[in-house]
């Protein structure tokens, strides 16, 4: 039986190296090339007409201060003083509004 020569094409990408370390590592672990993983990606995308999984928000989380560590406080207090320093703050005004809209629409679930 004769065998003929699947035509391809390459696809570039750029990802963080921590994600990409970690899909390896799960990837070897299965057994399967990356370029046969973002194939089988591809592919679903084209059979779902879409992408093959859901896309949501992770839900809102509020802070937990005493499920923090030290470390995670201070660096929480950090990004609230970088905030007030680069300018990013909302007035009392813009706040209110912003609650009432929250609560609005958690009362309509």
């Amino acid at each position: 039986m004769a065998r003929t020569a699947v035509r391809t094409a390459s696809v570039y990408t750029r990802v963080d190296p921590e994600t990409k370390e970690q899909a390896e590592e799960i990837l070897n672990r299965l057994g399967i090339p990356m370029s046969n993983a973002i194939g089988m990606f591809l592919k679903q995308v084209v059979l779902q007409r879409g992408m093959p999984f859901d896309m949501k928000l992770p839900p809102y989380q509020p802070l937990d201060i005493s499920q923090m560590t030290k470390e995670e406080i201070d660096a929480e207090i950090q990004k609230g003083v970088d905030d007030l320093k680069a300018g990013r703050t909302v007035t009392l005004e813009e706040l209110q509004e912003e609650m009432e809209q929250l609560m609005k629409h958690l009362s309509q679930k």
